[in-house]
């Protein structure tokens, strides 16, 4: 595939890369209506670039009949409005499957989530990431990274057998590491993405990524883009004024290792009137002494 054709998917990665939240209704199913709800919210906010199936979404959660059914409903609800980068995952054979489905639908890349598997070789980790990647070869690839041990050469190493490989969704909470593992594998070869959202975007750009992804999107899109904005510009202490604006919020989404990451940013939108604050086991409700701190955010990003 030509590499022309793959240079608007790699536009679409240095940017904000949201991941939706999946809502559910009263009876436990997706809720289709206020899903595609929260989806225009997002692109009327000026996003283009989403992520069905992210963690945010609850991917681990969802079975696969859910997995397609927002996969199908973030193609729809985006039509050329913005970029959609689906989330896969699990055993091979499920990841191609779903893969597979995106192109189907007309999605033209696909986020590899990382394997869920106690034994992870460094070999195996290429080689589950080829047999993906071979799979569809028209889609851009996007290998998600949260492994502290995977070294940048073996990323180099998958995307000498796949060239559609060409972005890289880097989660590992250290600026430094990052800025090594970038380096190793070929700064220039992918598009880098701050994994770790809003937080961690400032230090990571100044070692070399040119997007983020943000579940805080959901419910602010304006503060987002107020980010990336200052970012791509260079201006730290406007990106810092942003990141301190957000930081009680990541805050608490990230206390506990993260137990309340999709809790915190469902309760905002519940509190805005914009969905049901549901999660799924193993996530849980935000404790009662938690959402009104979380509403009065909300409501001040609102104004």
């Amino acid at each position: 595939m030509s590499g022309v054709v793959f240079e608007s998917q790699r536009a679409a990665l240095a940017d904000v890369v949201a991941i939706p939240v999946t809502p559910f209704a009263e009876d436990g199913s997706v809720d289709r209506r206020a899903h595609r709800a929260l989806l225009r919210r997002l692109l009327d906010g000026g996003i283009t670039t989403l992520t069905p199936n992210g963690n945010t979404g609850e991917f681990y959660a969802l079975t696969p009949e859910e997995r397609r059914l927002v996969t199908e409903l973030t193609v729809e609800e985006s039509g050329d409005r913005a970029a959609v980068l689906v989330g896969v995952g699990h055993d091979v054979p499920t990841a191609v499957a779903s893969a597979r489905h995106a192109r189907e639908l007309g999605a033209r890349m696909v986020m590899v989530h990382q394997p869920v598997h106690p034994y992870v070789a460094q070999s195996g980790w290429v080689d589950y990431h080829r047999a993906i990647a071979e799979a569809v070869p028209e889609l851009g690839v996007v290998p998600y990274i949260r492994n502290a041990q995977l070294p940048g050469a073996r990323l180099a190493q998958l995307a000498d057998a796949c060239p559609n490989v060409i972005g890289v969704k880097y989660a590992v909470p250290d600026a430094a590491k990052f800025a090594a593992f970038a380096r190793d594998a070929g700064l220039d070869r992918f598009v880098w993405v701050a994994g770790l959202a809003e937080p961690y975007a400032p230090s990571y750009f100044s070692a070399g990524a040119t997007g983020f992804t943000s579940g805080l999107v959901n419910v602010a899109p304006s503060v987002s883009r107020d980010m990336i904005e200052a970012l791509r510009a260079g201006d730290y202490p406007a990106a810092m004024k942003v990141w301190e604006q957000i930081r009680r919020f990541e805050e608490l989404r990230a206390a506990d290792g993260s137990a309340d990451n999709v809790t915190v940013v469902k309760e905002a939108l519940a509190s805005l009137g914009l969905c049901r604050r549901d999660v799924r086991p193993p996530s849980r409700l935000l404790p009662e002494t938690e959402r009104a701190e979380v509403a009065a955010i909300a409501a001040g990003w609102s104004l």
